[in-house]
């Protein structure tokens, strides 16, 4: 989903590098395993081996889903736009929007995360929701 030539864009970011945080956990256990076999001689190594490939594969699958999927507010939508080769997007326009709301647990505080919901649109991990909603908040009203 490709924004118009004619709409303004006020935010386009990533979602938070949170989304991150179990995928690479889980490389990272597979990695560590896979080291252990690796060391453990002939017919452990080629799992060893495996086990090593697929935390590698794991890890940029992760990074390149996170990389591929932006939070775009122009001036009449605000939308997600997830993927590479297949694209998905939802989107939700402004001049619907009666109510823009900003969730965020103790953890996303700390760290800067949150979930915005305008609308029937609900997005999770978005960095700095505070900067959003004010800029949706501003764009509604």
């Amino acid at each position: 989903m490709d924004e118009p030539r004619n709409e303004r864009i006020y935010v386009d970011a990533r979602r938070h590098g949170v989304v991150l945080v179990r995928p690479l956990g889980r490389a990272l256990v597979l990695a560590v395993l896979g080291s252990i076999a690796f060391l453990g001689g002939w017919p452990m190594s080629a799992a060893g081996a495996a086990f090593l490939c697929i935390a590698a594969v794991v890890a940029v699958a992760a990074v390149w889903s996170w990389d591929r999927t932006r939070v775009v507010l122009t001036g009449e939508r605000l939308f997600i736009v997830q993927g590479t080769l297949r694209r998905r997007a939802a989107a939700v326009r402004l001049a619907k929007v009666q109510a823009v709301e900003v969730e965020q647990s103790l953890l996303g505080r700390l760290f800067g995360y949150g979930t915005i919901v305008a609308g029937d649109l609900e997005i999770s991990y978005v960095a700095a929701p505070g900067e959003v909603y004010d800029a949706v908040a501003q764009l509604t009203g």
